[in-house]
C-alpha cells in the first residue's frame, strides 16, 4: 500500500535521487522476488493437501487474519520506530519459513493452509513497509518523478521471482519445499540491504508516514460524502470481487491438468512469469501510448473489456490456455494499465480527502469485497446448485465487468468536470 509522499524537501541522503531510487529498486525487486518464490508453492500446496474446493474458505480466513493482523501492525508501531519494525518482520518472516518448512515435512491439512495465508500476509506487509519507509526519503515532486521507476522493480522482480522458482524446480535437485528456504534467504538480503540503507541514513525513521487505522476509518466518511469518491471506490471493488471468482477458475484448471506437485508449481511459476511479463511490457509500451492518445476512459476500459472477453473464451473452450488469459486479463492488466489510469483519476481530488479513502479501500475495502467474492463462489458452487459447474462461473464475471463498464463511464464524466472546474479555479487565480 502506497503513502503519500513527504512535503518537506530535507533529505536525509544528500546524493542524487537517482541513486536513491536505483537502491530502493533493488529492494522492491527483492521483496516481490521473494513473494513470488512463496506464491506457486502455497497454491500448489493447498491444491494437494486439500483441493480448489477449499480455496474460498481459505481466502476469507486470510482476509479475516489481515484484518486482524493489520491493527496489531499499527499498535506495533505505537512502540517502536518503522526501520525496527521493518528489521524485526524479516527476522520474523525467516524464521516463520523455516519452522513452516520443517512442519510440511508431516502430511497434514493445517500447514499447508496456515502457510498459504502466511504468503498473503507476507506479501502485505512487505510492501506495506517499503512504501512507507520509502515515503520518507521522497519529497512529493521527487515522488512523482521517481515513484514509477521504483514501483517498476516490483514487476521486474516478480517475473525475475517466479521464472528462478520454475528454473529451481526443473533444473536443480530442490523441490517446492525448498522455495521456502530461497525465499528466506532473499528476504535474509533483504535485511542486510534494509540495515545497509539505515547506515547511510536513507530514512527518516521518525517521520511517521503510516496512516493510522483512525485516519483508515474515517476514509468512509470520506467516501461517503462524496459521489465521486464513492463511483471509484465502486470500481475497484468491483474488481476486487470479481478476482476470486477469476483465481478459482483458473486454479481448479491447474488442478486438473497437473495433479503432480512438482509440474504443478513448476506451471505456476512459469505463468507468473508471463504474467508479470505481460505487465511490464504493456507498462512500458502500451499504457504511455493508450493514456497519451485514447485517454484516462479508455485505459479504465482495457481491463474490465479484456476480462470480459477472456470470461466468454473460457466459457467456449474451458481449457488452460483460455484460463490463463482469463487471469492475466484479471491481475497482468490490474497491475499495470488500471493501476497507472486509476492514479489519474485522483487529481482533482484534495490530497487529504484522497489519502483517507484509499486508506480505507486499502484496509478494508479491498478485504470485505474478497470476501464477499469468495462468499459468491461458495453460494453458487457448494451452497445451491445455481452453478452447474465452475465454468459458469465466467457468466457472473461477464456481468460484474458490464456493471464496472457502467460505473467507468461515470466515473470519468464526474472526472470531465471536476478537471474543469480545477482548470477554471487555476485559471482565474492566474488572472489575477
Amino acid at each position: 500500500m502506497a503513502f503519500p509522499p513527504r512535503t518537506t524537501t530535507s533529505l536525509i541522503l544528500p546524493s542524487h535521487p537517482a541513486l536513491r531510487t536505483a537502491v530502493l529498486f533493488a529492494n522492491f525487486f527483492l521483496i516481490i522476488m521473494a513473494l513470488y518464490h512463496l506464491k506457486p508453492a502455497s497454491r500448489s500446496l493447498v491444491l494437494e493437501s486439500l483441493g480448489s474446493d477449499s480455496l474460498p474458505y481459505i481466502w476469507i480466513g486470510s482476509a479475516i487474519s489481515l484484518f486482524v493482523l493489520i491493527t496489531l501492525y499499527h499498535r506495533i508501531l505505537d512502540h517502536f520506530n518503522r526501520l525496527q519494525v521493518v528489521l524485526g518482520s524479516c527476522v520474523v518472516f525467516i524464521l516463520s519459513l523455516v519452522l513452516i518448512r520443517i512442519l510440511l515435512v508431516f502430511p497434514g491439512k493445517v500447514i499447508p493452509v496456515i502457510f498459504y495465508m502466511f504468503v498473503d500476509i507476507l506479501g502485505v506487509v512487505l510492501v506495506e513497509q517499503f512504501w512507507s519507509l520509502t515515503n520518507s526519503i521522497y519529497s512529493t515532486d521527487e515522488g512523482k518523478r521517481w515513484y514509477g521507476l521504483v514501483g517498476t522493480g516490483g514487476l521486474v522482480g516478480g517475473m525475475a521471482g517466479s521464472g528462478a522458482a520454475a528454473l529451481v524446480i526443473h533444473y536443480t535437485p530442490l523441490q517446492t519445499l525448498d522455495l521456502l528456504l530461497v525465499a528466506a534467504f532473499i528476504i535474509g538480503i533483504i535485511y542486510v540491504l534494509t540495515r545497509m540503507m539505515a547506515h547511510f541514513r536513507m530514512y527518516d525513521v521518525d517521520n511517521n508516514a503510516d496512516i493510522s487505522i483512525q485516519e483508515s476509518k474515517s476514509g468512509w466518511r470520506a467516501l461517503s460524502h462524496n459521489r465521486y469518491l464513492v463511483l471509484i471506490a465502486a470500481a475497484l471493488l468491483l474488481a476486487q470481487m470479481v478476482s476470486p471468482l477469476v483465481e478459482y477458475q483458473y486454479l481448479r484448471i491447474i488442478e486438473s491438468v497437473y495433479p503432480e506437485l512438482e509440474a504443478r508449481t513448476a506451471i505456476l511459476s512459469l505463468f507468473f512469469m508471463l504474467m508479470n511479463t505481460v505487465s511490464v511490457v504493456i507498462n512500458i509500451l502500451i499504457t504511455p501510448l493508450v493514456l497519451r492518445y485514447l485517454g484516462v476512459l479508455a485505459g479504465l476500459l482495457v481491463q474490465p473489456l479484456a476480462l470480459a472477453t477472456s470470461s466468454y473464451g473460457f466459457i467456449m473452450q474451458p481449457t488452460l490456455w483460455p484460463a490463463a488469459t482469463m487471469k492475466i486479463s484479471d491481475r497482468g492488466l490490474s497491475y499495470s494499465i488500471n493501476r497507472a489510469s486509476k492514479e489519474l483519476l485522483y487529481i482533482p481530488i484534495d490530497p487529504k480527502v484522497m489519502y483517507r479513502a484509499k486508506a480505507w479501500i486499502d484496509m478494508f475495502g479491498y478485504r470485505i469485497f474478497k470476501i464477499l467474492g469468495s462468499l459468491l463462489i461458495l453460494i453458487l458452487t457448494q451452497w445451491t446448485a445455481i452453478a452447474t459447474g465452475y465454468t459458469d462461473l465466467s457468466w457472473v464475471i461477464i456481468g460484474g465487468c458490464i456493471i464496472w463498464v457502467l460505473v467507468l463511464i461515470n466515473i470519468y464524466r464526474e472526472y470531465q468536470m471536476l478537471s474543469s472546474a480545477v482548470a477554471m479555479t487555476a485559471s482565474d487565480k492566474y488572472n489575477d
